[in-house]
């Protein structure tokens, strides 16, 4: 069993001009450099953790390396937590993209999103067994993690504030179940 406390990177410019940022590294506002400050100083103080992960994107690894400032533990970057690949639909304002049945084939699926997060769950419960794993991640794809944990859809879960943290225990048996399939366009 693995102590997961996940967070959103904090507020970025595309976030603010309501963008597809995708696989785009995204630029931390002053509010959201303040976000991750803010998390750093709130963390829970009963958990020591044992990692750091972080998306390999920059907003994330920006704000992982605001949180570490107070931890100094290792960081670790891997794209398993990346956001949702937009493909063609990336850099667009959410206003102008069109509805799923609509979307460029290029665009990474709902089912794929949810094989990663899959994926994910399986490689930290293999690496990280028994362990209290702070990682940040993106707000869609945060969803996405969650949803596949409880066996739900995206739309089941809350969306996620910038830098918000939330606590999952990911136990080892719970890859069993199917994928759901769920569409949203988001700025996270």
């Amino acid at each position: 069993m693995v102590h997961l406390y996940l967070t959103r990177h904090g507020e970025t410019c595309e976030n603010v001009a309501q963008v597809l940022q995708g696989h785009l590294p995204g630029e931390l506002t002053p509010k959201g450099r303040e976000q991750a400050e803010n998390l750093a100083l709130h963390l829970p103080t009963d958990v020591r953790f044992d990692v750091l992960l972080t998306s390999d994107l920059q907003r994330a690894i920006d704000t992982a390396h605001i949180l570490n400032r107070h931890l100094c533990l290792p960081i670790h970057p891997t794209p398993l937590l990346r956001e949702r690949d937009w493909g063609g639909l990336t850099g667009k304002r959410i206003a102008d993209v069109p509805a799923p049945e609509h979307f460029p084939e290029d665009v990474e699926s709902v089912e794929a999103m949810f094989d990663r997060a899959h994926r994910f769950l399986q490689w930290l419960n293999a690496t990280y067994d028994c362990k209290n794993v702070l990682a940040v991640g993106h707000g869609l794809f945060c969803r996405c993690i969650c949803a596949a944990l409880n066996n739900q859809t995206i739309r089941d879960i809350p969306r996620w504030q910038n830098a918000e943290l939330r606590h999952l225990i990911v136990a080892s048996d719970i890859y069993t179940q199917k994928l759901h399939q769920d569409t949203e366009a988001s700025a996270d």
